[in-house]
């Protein structure tokens, strides 16, 4: 078994879950996993670490039962190493510690669900522009699993928000006083009074929050949406792509920001921030448009 101290405390969670995750390579493995990297070499190849800590850490990881070790490759034998639910169970804790390290760290800590142009956060989101979106699946408003991005036309337009809820009083205390959280419903609204132009033009329209699905569900019924809302509750789209993040009533959400994929899973295009939200959506009919 990979060498580790042991904590003392038997009786403390947190003692016993950094005995687990307590070194910086562990969480950072959890990350690139949760990211799509399954390979030893993709693993070595973006942390820079020795390939002798890294085999002791994905050991570890192993035994712990945070990831499982899956052969993809008989001759010679070769391994991929995948998130385990247990593992999966992580994923709030990275995006908490990155919501605290971009409110900290680069910002000010102040709750916020935007940023500055010039800010680290901006330059991290737009740093996801050719990069791919692994495959998994989120629940939509009637809880049946889809792709976030579309198979059967040429882009995706997914444009991910804090929250929106059917009834004012729904919203958590103190949500208009947010700077940027404001104005998921025009976002919605503007989409959808839209979606032909989209459609037109190649593109499927996906909206995603970290609401739960009925809340979605009561929220697109009431504002008549015509495209999926998905939910990102268990904030798997959020890790894999390090989306910034604002806690409000306990909950973690995403930050308004708009991908622009293509059926590769390829992001062509971020919008990050966004201060005006129908040229938002103008802006993103402009760049599939162009891109088709």
């Amino acid at each position: 078994m990979a060498q580790r101290t042991h904590l003392g405390d038997a009786d403390c969670s947190i003692a016993q879950a950094l005995d687990v995750v307590g070194d910086w390579w562990t969480l950072l493995i959890v990350r690139d996993a949760a990211r799509g990297l399954h390979r030893f070499e993709e693993f070595q190849r973006e942390l820079g670490v020795s390939r002798k800590v890294l085999a002791e850490r994905l050991k570890l990881l192993v035994e712990a039962g945070v990831l499982t070790r899956e052969p993809y490759r008989e001759r010679p034998v070769r391994h991929e190493y995948r998130l385990t639910p247990r593992g999966r169970g992580l994923l709030p804790v990275l995006v908490a510690l990155q919501d605290w390290g971009d409110a900290w760290v680069l910002g000010e800590g102040e709750m916020t669900a935007t940023t500055q142009e010039a800010s680290r956060e901006a330059e991290r989101v737009h740093g996801l522009r050719g990069r791919r979106v692994p495959e998994l699946l989120l629940p939509d408003r009637f809880g049946e699993l889809r792709d976030p991005v579309a198979a059967d036309t040429p882009f995706t337009v997914l444009y991910c928000f804090p929250g929106a809820y059917a009834r004012a009083e729904s919203y958590p205390p103190g949500w208009a006083g947010i700077p940027g959280a404001k104005g998921c419903t025009l976002e919605s609204c503007t989409y959808r009074d839209q979606l032909a132009a989209f459609t037109a033009a190649g593109a499927t329209v996906h909206g995603v929050s970290t609401q739960r699905p009925d809340e979605q569900r009561a929220f697109a019924e009431a504002e008549r949406l015509r495209f999926p809302l998905l939910s990102d509750a268990d904030l798997g789209l959020t890790a894999a792509l390090r989306l910034p993040t604002f806690r409000a009533a306990g909950v973690s959400r995403i930050k308004r920001l708009t991908l622009v994929l293509d059926r590769e899973r390829t992001v062509r295009e971020v919008f990050y921030p966004i201060r005006d939200i129908e040229a938002s959506v103008t802006a993103a009919l402009a760049a599939v448009q162009a891109a088709g």
